[in-house]
């Protein structure tokens, strides 16, 4: 094999790409005494940025509400650049949507849960996330609708 077929997996950087907050019903909804619900929202894009460099991207949307109202909503896009190189075709799924997400992900985590402690409220703490069982639920999902995802 010649050195450059050697596979090649290089993380160039892991960057915060995008974050709000919203206390829309601010401070009135502060003073009630009835638990928010949460609502978790998690998704993974990927965009080509060069030959063989890739920008994927973990976002969140987190939402609390009391009854109708929301008492805050933070938007989270936690991004990396990975360079990925000499890696089969069919492989390069599971390094874009399960690996890179994978090392992205904790740093989401830790925005995510500074800027909602930073607005004063007690941090929400998003869930481990197992992106090969969520890769593979999306495979299947493409599949049964006829489509299939770029490998």
């Amino acid at each position: 094999m010649a050195e450059q077929d050697t596979p090649v997996f290089q993380i160039q950087r892991v960057y915060l790409k995008d974050l709000s907050l919203e206390q829309p019903n601010s401070p009135a909804i502060l003073l009630e005494q009835e638990q928010p619900s949460v609502d978790i929202q998690l998704g993974v894009e990927a965009t080509p940025v060069a030959e063989g460099i890739f920008e994927v991207a973990v976002t969140a949307t987190v939402q609390t509400k009391i009854q109708d109202k929301t008492v805050f909503l933070v938007e989270a896009k936690q991004a990396g650049i990975f360079e990925i190189r000499n890696v089969p075709e069919d492989q390069m799924g599971g390094v874009i949507g399960i690996a890179c997400p994978q090392i992205i992900y904790p740093y989401l985590r830790g925005n995510v849960a500074d800027v909602v402690t930073r607005a004063g409220f007690p941090p929400v703490h998003l869930a481990e996330i197992n992106f090969q069982a969520m890769y593979e639920q999306q495979q299947a999902a493409a599949q049964a609708d006829g489509n299939s995802l770029p490998q």
